[in-house]
C-alpha cells in the first residue's frame, strides 16, 4: 500500500469515528504524514528524524510487541484512574456530607482532625492503588 493510500485510510476510519493507532519505522519521510495524521503516531526503532517528530510515541526498539504491551500498559492506567476517581469521589460524596452534619440529627458527626485523618488515608489508599499498577505482570 502506498503511503497516500494508508493517509486515505486513515481518514476513511477517523471519519467512522475509530481511533487510529499507526506504528511505523519511518525508513523514509513519507510514512510521516500517516503518524501525523493518526490519533496516535508510533515510532519505532531507528526513525528518521521527520517519523520521530511526527510521532506521539517512540519506541526504543523495533519489537512488535512492545507496541502491544504500550495498548495493554494505556487500558490498565486508564483503569487505575477511574478506580482511583470513583474511590475519591465517593469518599468525598460521604466524608465531606458527614462532615457538613448531613446525619447530625442521627448523632453522626466528625470532626474536621478526624476529617483531615480520613482525607490523608483517603490520599495513601489512592497512591497505593497506583503503585499496584507497577506490580502487574501482564503489562
Amino acid at each position: 500500500m502506498l503511503h497516500y493510500e494508508k493517509l486515505d485510510k486513515i481518514k476513511e476510519f477517523q471519519s467512522r469515528g475509530e481511533f487510529v493507532a499507526m506504528t511505523r519505522e519511518g525508513i523514509n519521510d513519507a510514512p510521516a504524514l500517516a503518524l501525523a495524521q493518526a490519533d496516535i503516531g508510533i515510532a519505532v526503532g531507528s526513525s528518521t528524524d521527520v517519523a520521530i517528530e511526527a510521532a506521539d510515541i517512540i519506541l526504543v526498539n523495533s519489537s512488535p510487541k512492545n507496541v502491544a504491551s504500550l495498548i495493554l500498559l494505556g487500558r490498565a492506567t486508564y483503569k487505575k484512574i477511574i478506580q482511583n476517581f470513583t474511590w475519591a469521589t465517593g469518599y468525598n460524596v460521604v466524608a465531606i456530607s458527614l462532615a457538613a452534619g448531613i446525619l447530625y440529627s442521627e448523632g453522626v458527626l466528625i470532626s474536621p482532625a478526624i476529617g483531615a485523618a480520613l482525607m490523608s488515608l483517603s490520599t495513601i489508599i489512592v497512591a497505593i492503588n497506583a503503585k499496584l499498577l507497577k506490580t502487574r505482570k501482564d503489562t
